[in-house]
């Protein structure tokens, strides 16, 4: 008769209790991972909130802008008084309005651009060192371009029909009209008014960004600072615009504000 060795048992003893053991740490590391990356998100997730936060402590809260459009503008320029600038996409004179603020606070003019000409006599009445232009600002002048503007939401007016069919209800859908604008391109804009250089250019125009890029020399004007709206359709296009012309995108506001990018000049 054999005799069963309890070595052999207490390594199978032991093997089950490494296995359990195992498990366990592997819990507690997995749960440390879980947590790890919910901390991470919560600190750097698509809010920003990290950034957002000392932008909100020193310029906020109040805030004419949508996003934190404002607060980065004045961080980058510290409040300086006395800029020029060119908004292109204007839209309303204040309300979701880059450079409002800059204009009302801080002393700056500037040309404001907008499509819809119905926005022109907010302007004349309530920011007199802005003029007003409406016109469809693309890569040349001169020439034809559909707009589709919805009734009850002019932020998503824009000459690209299923962007501003995809940005509404059904119902709003029909209720959006199309418009024939003439085009102009930024260069000959800024010739025509004798303007030689800017401070900060804001361009949000739903897609049409490229072609107003590709009629403006910014090298030429030199704008210290570029705001502009880059949906994923055509964000590459963007990028390789200001990389082809020396300038890079401002990292501080990356999260803090996801639906623009910021761009500054690479400094020799």
């Amino acid at each position: 008769m054999s005799i069963k060795s309890p070595r052999r048992r207490l390594d199978l003893v032991e093997v089950a209790g490494l296995v359990v053991l195992a498990a366990i740490i592997g819990g507690v590391v997995a749960t440390k991972i879980l947590k790890d990356r919910i901390s991470v998100y919560a600190m750097y997730g698509q809010d920003g909130a990290q950034e957002i936060e000392p932008l909100e402590r020193e310029y906020g809260p109040a805030k004419n802008t949508r996003n934190i459009e404002e607060w980065a503008i004045r961080d980058f320029f510290h409040d300086e008084r006395g800029g020029v600038f060119v908004d292109i996409g204007a839209n309303h004179f204040q309300s979701e309005n880059n450079t409002y603020y800059l204009e009302t606070s801080l002393g700056w003019s500037g040309i404001a651009v907008d499509a819809q000409a119905e926005f022109a006599e907010g302007y004349r009445q309530h920011r007199p060192r802005t003029k007003f232009f409406a016109s469809f600002i693309s890569d040349v002048s001169g020439q034809q371009e559909d707009l589709y503007v919805p009734r009850d939401n002019s932020l998503v007016a824009s000459s690209n029909a299923r962007f501003t069919a995809h940005e509404l209800s059904p119902e709003s859908r029909l209720t959006t009209s199309k418009r024939s604008i003439e085009t102009l391109s930024l260069n000959d804009l800024l010739d025509r008014e004798h303007v030689r250089r800017v401070d900060f250019v804001s361009i949000d125009i739903e897609l049409a960004e490229p072609k107003a890029l590709a009629g403006f020399d910014i090298a030429r004007f030199q704008p210290r600072l570029v705001c502009i709206e880059a949906h994923i359709d055509v964000r590459q296009q963007i990028l390789d615009y200001f990389a082809r012309h020396r300038y890079v995108v401002m990292g501080k506001y990356l999260r803090a504000d996801t639906a623009n990018l910021y761009f500054a000049p690479v400094e020799d």
